[in-house]
């Protein structure tokens, strides 16, 4: 059977006239253009109510810290720098608590430590986190049972208990998804500048790891760390500055309804920013060149990803080069190549030549996880650990055949101890999903796994 909703008409925001909080020529454009992977919210009042009150909230970022971030990103580019970008597959409201949020800004700042040492430059630090609350599906609908109900589209649309009510699409969200933002955004900041992020005490968290017999391996790189930040100290380096580290926020640009909402005019510029975070993306679903998210996103002054499947070609790369940074800004645009282990080897050195011939120089990023995913024996949702780190090994070697840059890595990572992807060196098998697979989409690395593509790829970062 069908369980019907609401029995209110349903409608999205591209048939409203509500214009948002900034007024910018061609803000709006998008809103007669076609849209995919979009809400039909139940209720419109609640809607104008919500789009509202998020128009004159204060902004979750600021211009000065965006145009930060696109300095460093021009430096990853030009290979200064590395970008490492991790966090939930879709955050919940559930989840934002400071114990969770606290163990991924860990396992990242961890990574980094070891990326940095490898890399022998500064590695950008870049959580999914505080926004990542919208989630694109394969289907508008799920079914279970002969029951019949909107698919799960993040905490931000709706919930994910298997209900009517709970699967209705609840404009209100957006203001939950804002507030919980904001205090995730306001507990990062205090751990990145109050001491957490210290380098020393850093490094010895990874210690712990490397003495788990099944990281020996990773020991001496930790070694020569360890004596790295030893000689640091004798010399006098200036460890209160190692106390503090940049942190920036980032998530899948999906929800326009909420995007638009949250774009402000920067008093110091002119130009509309988008302050729900410092970098957005789009995603493999929504690239379309005349489609509505990519109108929106090539109108704000944010550094913009774009995920680029195994189906890309050079042409389509350059034709959203043309859309999203028509002035090759420096920084600006971060091509985040998601292809598959058995397809980067093959797929990514046509585009990436094409690219590069045409003088443009963007940020080639590695997500090595949404090409990867399979269905395992038992029944869930996985990812083999071994093809994860094959595509990073691919585009390593890609961009070192081409002598281009390979300037980062995008990763679905918790700092939890769950079992969601198999394989690593202190192995996860399909049983272990039994009592801890805990995602509500897509499977990630647990902590001692993201620790452990840190390492590989630091050894990567170093031959490089």
């Amino acid at each position: 059977m069908v369980t019907e909703l609401s029995a209110k008409p349903a409608f999205s925001l591209s048939s409203t006239a509500q214009s948002g909080a900034a007024n910018y020529p061609g803000l709006d454009d998008w809103r007669d253009l076609p849209i995919s992977q979009q809400p039909s919210w139940q209720d419109k009042e609640v809607f104008d109510a919500s789009v509202k009150e998020l128009s004159v909230l204060p902004p979750l970022v600021f211009a000065g810290e965006v145009d930060i971030l696109r300095e460093r990103l021009a430096a990853a580019a030009q290979g200064k720098a590395f970008l490492l970008q991790g966090g939930d597959c879709a955050e919940t409201f559930e989840a934002a608590t400071a114990d969770k949020i606290s163990a991924r800004v860990k396992t990242i700042l961890q990574m980094a430590v070891v990326l940095t040492y490898g890399a022998a430059m500064p590695v950008i630090k870049m959580g999914r986190m505080a926004g990542q609350f919208a989630k694109p599906r394969s289907s508008n609908d799920e079914t279970r049972n002969g029951v019949t109900l909107p698919a799960y589209r993040g905490d931000i649309v709706n919930g994910y208990e298997f209900t009517p009510e709970s699967r209705g699409h609840d404009a209100s969200r957006m203001l939950r998804a804002y507030h919980t933002s904001a205090s995730t955004l306001n507990l990062i900041r205090a751990f990145t500048q109050g001491g957490f992020a210290d380098l020393r005490s850093v490094h010895q968290w990874n210690k712990g790891f490397t003495e788990n017999p099944a990281h020996a391996r990773y020991e001496s790189l930790a070694r020569d760390i360890d004596r790295a930040i030893k000689f640091m100290d004798s010399c006098g380096a200036d460890f209160e500055a190692l106390k503090r580290v940049e942190f920036f926020a980032s998530h899948e640009a999906l929800l326009l309804d909420y995007e638009r909402a949250l774009t402000r005019i920067d008093s110091r510029t002119g130009f509309p920013y988008d302050t729900s975070a410092h970098f957005l993306w789009i995603g493999e679903r929504t690239r379309e060149l005349d489609h509505a998210h990519v109108d929106f996103l090539s109108r704000v002054r944010n550094p913009i990803g774009v995920k680029l499947g195994p189906s890309t070609t050079g042409d389509d790369a350059l034709r959203l080069i043309d859309k999203l940074d028509p002035e090759r800004e420096p920084g600006r645009l971060t091509f985040i190549t998601r292809m598959g282990a058995g397809n980067i080897r093959e797929k990514l050195p046509a585009v990436v030549e094409k690219v590069t011939a045409s003088g443009a120089q963007v940020l080639w990023v590695t997500d090595p996880m949404h090409g990867n995913t399979v269905t395992s024996p038992n029944g869930y949702k996985t990812r083999n650990f071994d093809d994860v780190i094959d595509e990073v090994r691919g585009f390593f070697e890609v961009h070192h055949a081409l002598g281009t840059v390979p300037g980062g890595l995008h990763v679905e990572m918790t700092g939890d101890d769950v079992a969601e992807c198999l394989g690593g060196a202190d192995p996860i098998d399909q049983d272990a999903f039994l009592d801890r697979y805990e995602s509500v989409c897509d499977p990630r690395l647990n902590h001692m796994q993201s620790l452990e593509m840190a390492f590989l790829v630091a050894g990567a970062l170093a031959k490089h």
